[in-house]
């Protein structure tokens, strides 16, 4: 027996769909290319089935995660990459970066304002802990938005011409953030006006949320590096854990020396079986998050026509598949999160509560009903319990599904 959903919320659901055709067709189009390249690294790199055995203790001569290292580093154009469940989160793999990247006196430069609330305590921003890159004499900057919320280039090209800045960090994804998330030309601009103020700087750029959803990735324009976690895009909603690097060998070398310890590095850390849904999650990538992105864009066409300000609108291009829904009030964040969560096929009858959420300043709440915790690329909607109260929704391994859970959730705004 299907869903039970009132008429006037069938009613909508046709009437968005009816607008999408075309939104849905760019994004169709952009997974087909993506595809074919996913493929054609999978034939020029000879996946062979031994490569899904993987290994246990120290982790040695692992042929299969080798290999998916190159596989990474030929989808995103760069010399080299890591691609380790060693890592248990995108901060995790951001911070061995940094730390990889960085020596005390050295300055790290953000160049979109703050980044993501979890980077703050890595950062010594705020105090989340010993061990900080401000207790290890790293110097944090960071280049503020515009009135308008948008990057301040000027104020970057000053900012990022001291020679003490080593790292500039980029954030495509607008996180926590009201601004609008970062095309891949956007921070093709930025890496340009950079690499004219410094030359040296090395270009991070935290990829979250970015990934297959253009043609090119940062790394394809400038970026020295990008970071990502596999619990989201490119994991393709089988990879278990874990994060990925890719990007110029020597920043690689650095963060894997962080992910383990100078001496060790890459050559260990055994992947425990894991190999076979790291390679087939990323097959998949490509279509999973075509399917992520046409729920986002459905979700927002909805809302738009039920009066609600979303940011992208659903007929603007896409860059992430964040979508942000401005809801006004505690009370209908929580009853629209509740309804996403009645969606989801893990934990459909649990209701979500605002919780204190490890490396938030506010209290957090998030719907989550996932088969891998914490899983983004499927169907998730999180918001921090603060003016302007507006809903982060992400996420849906099919279009189907995402689509049913809006509908539940539209019902729960409604009171039907």
């Amino acid at each position: 027996m299907p869903l039970q959903l009132s008429e006037r919320v069938r009613a909508l659901a046709a009437q968005a769909e009816g607008a999408l055709r075309a939104p849905f067709a760019r994004i169709d189009a952009i997974a087909e290319y993506n595809t074919q390249r996913v493929l054609a690294a999978f034939r020029d790199h000879r996946v062979a089935e031994g490569y899904f055995a993987g290994t246990t203790g120290y982790g040695y001569d692992d042929l299969g995660r080798d290999q998916l290292d190159r596989i990474y580093a030929q989808l995103f154009g760069t010399e080299d990459a890591l691609v380790r469940i060693g890592f248990v989160n995108g901060t995790h793999a951001i911070a061995a970066a940094l730390y990889g990247a960085l020596l005390p006196g050295d300055v790290l430069l953000s160049a979109v304002g703050a980044p993501y609330d979890t980077l703050l305590g890595v950062i010594g921003v705020t105090d989340k802990g010993r061990g900080s890159l401000k207790d290890y004499g790293i110097e944090y900057r960071q280049v503020d938005l515009t009135p308008e919320d948008t990057p301040d280039l000027e104020g970057l090209a000053k900012a990022a011409a001291d020679p003490r800045v080593k790292v500039v960090l980029i954030q495509r994804s607008k996180g926590y953030s009201t601004r609008a998330s970062l095309s891949v030309d956007e921070i093709g601009e930025m890496c340009a006006i950079i690499r004219r103020a410094n030359p040296d700087a090395a270009i991070l750029v935290d990829n979250c949320y970015g990934e297959f959803v253009e043609e090119q990735e940062p790394t394809h324009v400038g970026a020295d590096l990008v970071v990502g976690s596999l619990i989201k895009n490119p994991g393709g909603g089988l990879a278990p854990t874990g994060a990925y690097l890719a990007g110029r060998h020597d920043l690689i070398e650095g963060a894997a020396m962080r992910l383990t310890c100078p001496g060790i590095g890459r050559e260990c850390g055994s992947t425990l079986g894991n190999n076979r849904l790291l390679y087939q999650g990323l097959f998949l990538a490509p279509h999973t998050v075509a399917q992520a992105l046409k729920t986002a864009v459905f979700g927002a066409k909805i809302m738009e026509l039920l009066g609600y300000a979303t940011e992208p609108r659903s007929d603007a291009a896409r860059h992430d598949i964040i979508q942000m829904i401005h809801l006004g009030s505690p009370d209908k964040v929580k009853r629209f999160c509740k309804g996403i969560q009645s969606g989801a096929p893990v934990d459909s009858y649990v209701t979500p509560e605002p919780w204190d959420m490890p490396g938030y300043d506010c209290q957090v709440i998030m719907a989550a009903g996932a088969f891998i915790q914490g899983a983004s690329i499927e169907l998730s909607a999180d918001a921090p319990m603060r003016e302007p109260y507006t809903v982060y929704l992400q996420g849906g391994l099919t279009y189907e599904s995402g689509k049913a859970g809006i509908l539940l959730a539209v019902e729960e705004l409604l009171g039907t």
